[in-house]
């Protein structure tokens, strides 16, 4: 009797199975980095599925790092297996676009995006000649860190903190001044810190269709300009960028341009020794500015259209003030959803708390823009040029307008420009 209740019950779980899996569409779901990133997925993929219990988010194993994740993308496209949607690098999505993988996200866009939290600077991430291919799932930019206990021994308050470039300059050879070993500011020569910069003066690195070369422009001399200054006159030294992220926290360096999601390692290295202080950057032309955002995006590749309408709803979520919650907690980076700033009962607490977490996801929302990515077979090479001349130029090797000029040309014959 025992074996044909058992066969019984047997064939009532074969009989409900289907229609129990029937009742739900799978997404596949990629993602990266899993050092940073894997407790979050999961806590998206729980917090989702209680939302939406017909749609199953099986998640793939995750890449090392974004370069390997969109190499792992661009094999699985030849060999038909991509999974429905991708978690990307906010400079790597064009990659994917430019095969033809990305599934335009306009027609699953809210009327009103901006009152869904998508504001345009959010928008301008994930866009490609006016199609969105791209939502930012988390940002960063270009912020200050500074030392205020080294800003009052060098007679200046942070209740008055310099709000321009020459401002900061004087303050930074003030600290520099305190002691031989202590170092005014510093950046890095660097092609994302580059355009930062740029972007502040309301300079692009290219036109719009990445037809021409744009930072010989007066904008890009100034932006240059401001390393040969940070050197000369604000005390910057010629060190990497491990040994400005050491020096920083161990109080030996007064301010530190750098991303801003680097906030919870620098508080958690400086401990009790200062209180670890973000200030925004200078926008010496706020009509134009922006400043590129590092992070990451998402896409959308199924071109499935039963299962498309299931992957906006995941790709909503995450995009969306709930699933923006559970990645700046989990993770600091800034949200790519407005109304998480907006609306306190998101953030309001977690802000609270972190008072310099609101200062540098502020200036994401409102002064996001792409990460430009140059094009063609040597787009990733010539950042190396870039940062050869940055490098000239702050150990004034270099005249930075007519440097600057020339690497502009440069960059025009290795991308096949001229």
């Amino acid at each position: 009797m025992k074996t044909l209740l058992t066969a019984s019950a047997l064939a009532l779980a074969a009989a409900t199975a289907p229609t129990l899996s029937a009742a739900q569409t799978e997404i596949r779901v990629h993602y990266a980095i899993p050092t940073i990133w894997a407790e979050t997925q999961a806590a998206l993929e729980e917090a989702f599925e209680a939302q939406n219990p017909d749609i199953d988010i099986v998640i793939d194993g995750p890449a090392e790092s974004y370069a390997e994740g969109v190499q792992r993308l661009l094999r699985e496209s030849v060999a038909g297996t991509l999974p429905d949607v991708a978690w990307v690098g906010l400079n790597r999505w064009r990659i994917l676009e430019a095969r033809g993988l990305t599934q335009p996200l306009d027609p699953f866009l809210p009327e009103d995006p901006e009152a869904a939290g998508y504001t345009g600077a959010l928008l301008s991430l994930g866009q490609y000649q006016g199609t969105q291919h791209a939502l930012g799932t988390s940002a960063s930019t270009l912020v200050m860190y500074v030392n205020p206990d080294l800003v009052e021994q060098a007679g200046y308050s942070m209740d008055d903190f310099p709000t321009d470039y020459n401002g900061i300059i004087e303050l930074a050879a003030a600290i520099d001044d305190l002691g031989d070993n202590i170092d005014g500011i510093w950046i890095d020569r660097h092609d994302w810190r580059f355009q930062s910069l740029l972007g502040g003066y309301g300079g692009r690195p290219m036109t719009e269709d990445e037809s021409d070369i744009t930072f010989d422009s007066e904008a890009g001399r100034q932006a240059a300009e401001l390393y040969a200054r940070f050197a000369s006159e604000g005390g910057m030294k010629s060190y990497i960028d491990d040994q400005a992220r050491q020096a920083y926290p161990a109080g030996t360096l007064g301010i530190m341009m750098d991303s801003s999601s680097l906030l919870k390692r620098f508080t958690e290295a400086a401990g009790e020794s200062f209180p670890v202080t973000v200030v925004r950057l200078p926008v010496p032309a706020p009509e134009n500015a922006y400043f590129p955002t590092g992070g990451s995006g998402i896409v959308m590749l199924t071109e499935d259209e039963a299962k498309q309408q299931a992957a906006w709803e995941y790709i909503s979520f995450v995009t969306g003030p709930e699933g923006q919650k559970i990645i700046v907690e989990s993770t600091g980076y800034a949200p790519t959803n407005a109304l998480v700033l907006e609306d306190e009962s998101y953030l309001g607490a977690y802000y609270e708390a972190n008072p310099n977490a609101k200062t540098a996801h502020s200036q994401v929302a409102e002064f996001a823009g792409p990460w430009y990515a140059y094009p063609g077979a040597e787009g990733v090479a010539v950042t190396d040029l870039i940062s050869a001349a940055l490098v000239e130029i702050a150990d004034g090797d270099a005249e930075p307008g007519a440097r600057i000029e020339a690497l502009a040309d440069t960059l025009r014959d290795r991308l096949g420009m001229n």
